[in-house]
């Protein structure tokens, strides 16, 4: 029984010891000491006093260090915080700042791109350098320590991690919202177990699996990697990868059973020469963050006709909430399929009843999965999370269910189809991006008088980014020079894909700007990218 997230590798480890747990590159750990490794860790954190709850932040790239700090930190009582490792010191220290951060996991060539930002996180009292002793030199300065000096003290039977139980916070996980910089999202043990638990249920994941981790440990779908692959005592393989061509490279390499990516991911994937041995092994595939293309999936089930193709749908306070089952995909390769096990979605209307089949309405998820809320945000919490539809009027506390702002309809079988979102938020290679955050940017270079941003549609991105802006007091736009620094301060999946210039932007009949006008003017202005 576990019910704890460290516990899926202590659980693995008793039943599956001597089997391979996790690998980078040449480094492979097996479970027996993939466990040894995460219980030195937490042991580590409460000799150097973690309290209770304490947030550790990772800001590290994919490696074994990575996974043995994420869970370290949840079996000590902490609560992990991984930060995408694309993003800037600007969205970095904001995290720090926003979720109190006490301690930080880094390398020192991150530490250094981000130490002067630091200096402001008055929280922060810990940092922790990752490889420090590479070239020989060692941590400087107070409140930096080595890797080795956490892990060291943690070989001493005498540190106890805190009482925990399944209700406890374990993480925040930091997403974009519709009003500007990311809010973090409250998730349990409870949370993450229960996904493991479900999603490795219907993927039928099992001992002899072998799933690529190619999407990022701060993204609740890349997350899900470790845990499914952990609760079943399956070997993860972790990668970073430059180009698509070595992805297949070690899909062939480690005859990978399982593979998750987002669309854009998956048409360059689509695009390479696949050997045998790649093809051959894959057991499923799956699809998350958007809209999988036909075509695209018509050319990966050519690639590897054996490969259960599995199409996802889920949202970050939820980690997963639909999946399409692959005997139905020929023949709703449209649909984001019906609830996940142990979750219950409804399609709702304004009234609060249920849609019938045909019907538009919101996409409410309930059950195990729901997070806690956001962090330090009561209203936005207040908005989305609401007591679940169609509870008695007696229960005195009701249960709570994600309302997830999408809009979508169901058939007469109850298959679910997406239909839109219910805000501005634009999803771009599988990543959900605020139109307010990159416009507090835009604005903050005073290189434009007044500017929006939206999401055109992108044959491989799903949505493009796009800037439309007025130049500074009515004269001429440098877009060149706004875009330079776009690139300079966004994360690379932020920036704009294109500047468009107007001499003044459309507005509504109350004054505001006409973003769905915007959208329908340029919607054909990446019409032309996938050639």
């Amino acid at each position: 029984m576990h019910d704890l997230l460290y516990q899926l590798i202590e659980q693995s480890a008793r039943k599956h010891g001597k089997r391979p747990a996790l690998a980078f590159k040449k480094h492979c750990l097996t479970y027996e000491e993939l466990w040894e490794d995460v219980q030195s860790v937490a042991k580590g954190f409460i000799a150097l006093h973690l309290q209770k709850l304490d947030r550790v932040a990772v800001y590290l790239e994919k490696r074994i260090e990575t996974v043995t700090s994420i869970f370290g930190a949840a079996m000590a009582g902490g609560v992990f915080v991984p930060l995408n490792p694309l993003l800037r010191p600007r969205q970095v220290t904001h995290i720090l700042k926003d979720c109190s951060a006490r301690f930080l996991i880094t390398t020192p060539e991150r530490y250094r791109y981000l130490e002067e930002e630091l200096l402001t996180c008055s929280d922060l009292r810990l940092v922790i350098l990752v490889d420090s002793d590479r070239s020989g030199a060692r941590p400087e300065g107070p409140g930096v320590i080595a890797w080795d000096e956490l892990t060291s003290r943690g070989t001493s039977g005498m540190y106890k991690p805190h009482q925990v139980i399944d209700t406890d916070m374990a993480s925040l996980l930091y997403t974009s919202g519709s009003t500007g910089m990311p809010k973090g999202v409250v998730l349990s043990q409870r949370n993450m177990v229960a996904g493991a638990k479900s999603v490795s249920q219907y993927l039928e994941n099992n001992e002899e699996d072998r799933i690529l981790a190619v999407l990022s440990l701060g993204f609740d779908a890349g997350f899900s990697q470790l845990t499914t692959g952990f609760n079943v005592g399956a070997k993860v393989v972790l990668i970073d990868f430059l180009m698509p061509r070595d992805v297949v490279s070690v899909c062939a390499e480690e005859r990978i059973t399982g593979l998750t990516a987002v669309p854009p991911l998956w048409i360059q994937l689509s695009q390479q020469e696949w050997p045998a041995e790649a093809a051959n092994s894959m057991r499923y595939i799956a699809n998350t963050g958007g809209h999988m293309p036909r075509t695209t999936l018509n050319v990966l089930r050519g690639i590897m006709p054996q490969a259960k193709p599995y199409l996802m749908y889920g949202l970050t306070e939820a980690f997963r909430s639909t999946y399409l089952d692959p005997a139905e995909v020929d023949t709703r390769v449209d649909s984001i399929g019906k609830a996940i096990p142990n979750a219950e979605i409804m399609v709702v209307r304004e009234d609060g009843e249920t849609c019938q089949p045909g019907e538009h309405g919101e996409l409410v998820h309930r059950g195990a999965l729901v997070a806690l809320g956001y962090w330090n945000d009561p209203d936005r919490t207040a908005q989305r999370f609401r007591p679940a539809p169609g509870q008695p009027t007696g229960i005195p506390i009701p249960e709570m269910a994600v309302w997830s702002g999408d809009v979508v309809r169901t058939d007469e079988d109850g298959f679910i189809y997406f239909v839109g979102r219910g805000d501005d938020m634009i999803k771009t290679s599988g990543y959900r991006v605020s139109p307010t955050e990159v416009e507090d940017v835009v604005y903050a270079t005073k290189l434009v008088g007044e500017a929006v941003t939206i999401g055109v549609p992108h044959p491989v991105l799903g949505q493009g980014i796009v800037v439309v802006a007025v130049g500074p007091g009515g004269g001429a736009l440098d877009a060149d020079a706004l875009m330079h620094e776009c690139r300079h301060q966004l994360p690379l999946y932020m920036v704009p894909q294109r500047i468009v210039t107007r001499d003044a932007l459309p507005r509504t009949p109350n004054g505001k700007i006409d973003r769905k006008s915007l959208v329908a003017d340029l919607h054909d202005l990446f019409q032309d990218a996938a050639s």
